[in-house]
């Protein structure tokens, strides 16, 4: 398979390029920070002889992400697999004291940057009649929380973009799956606390959260189904946690 995976630096997105990479997958990396991608491609490709492709660019501006699909060679035009996973989180506030710049960013990278992949690469997969699209929502798109106002709502419009999705691209024989985590210990805190790595660290304390290898490797398994099986959705929580803000601590 050939998989583009956007948000591939860190977190879910790295740990899908790793477990893709290792069962011999080929992969396209996208990501704003270029170093981190050309790292990684360097490790994957000498581990595993894959072949990478990296494109750097800002899911957040509809030209970018136009340009970079646009760059793509032909034979790596062929992409079987959409991993939708760049999003964020910013700000922890309540809707009358929440900065405008958190929303625009979350709302312009969840949605718009969602939006603005999807429609190129959705357009190169129709005329081979096959494909997967992969949303990377959360339990904050199943639910609202206090303070996760703006976050919660970019989570459900996920949700719901990831049903319409389904209907839109099932005549033309496109899988499209939606994984909805619960707490992951990944660099989300630290960006959503504006890189307050100790207010980030409480987040987690006395947990154990669920590791980005743990969703990787449930993205890796909706998308190895057989042809005539698709995944609609699947939200997965730690084991100490029921809802957002239910968690056992020790």
């Amino acid at each position: 398979m050939l998989v583009l995976i956007t948000g591939a630096t860190a977190g879910i997105g790295k740990s899908c390029a790793e477990i893709f990479a290792a069962q011999g997958h080929h992969l396209i990396l996208c990501g704003r920070r270029k170093e981190r991608l050309d790292t990684i491609k360097t490790e994957l490709e000498k581990k595993h002889k894959v072949n990478i492709h990296t494109l750097s660019f800002d899911i957040q501006k509809q030209t970018e992400v136009q340009e970079a699909i646009h760059s793509l060679p032909a034979d790596l035009k062929n992409i079987d697999v959409l991993i939708n996973n760049a999003g964020l989180a910013a700000g922890l506030s309540s809707i009358q004291d929440g900065k405008l710049e958190h929303w625009e960013q979350m709302i312009d990278t969840n949605i718009k940057g969602l939006l603005y992949i999807t429609k190129h690469v959705a357009n190169l997969m129709i005329p081979n009649k096959r494909g997967h699209i992969i949303n990377l929502g959360s339990i904050a798109g199943k639910e609202v929380y206090a303070n996760g106002n703006v976050y919660c709502a970019t989570k459900h419009a996920v949700d719901a973009l990831n049903k319409a999705m389904r209907i839109d691209l099932l005549t033309h024989q496109i899988k499209v799956t939606a994984i909805h985590p619960g707490m992951v210990e990944t660099e989300f805190s630290i960006v959503r606390f504006d890189g307050d790595e100790e207010r980030a660290k409480k987040v987690y304390q006395g947990m154990q959260p669920l590791r980005p290898e743990d969703i990787a490797e449930t993205i890796y398994w909706a998308a190895t189904r057989p042809a005539h099986v698709n995944i609609n959705e699947l939200t997965i929580m730690p084991s100490v946690q029921a809802t957002a803000t239910q968690v056992i601590r020790h």
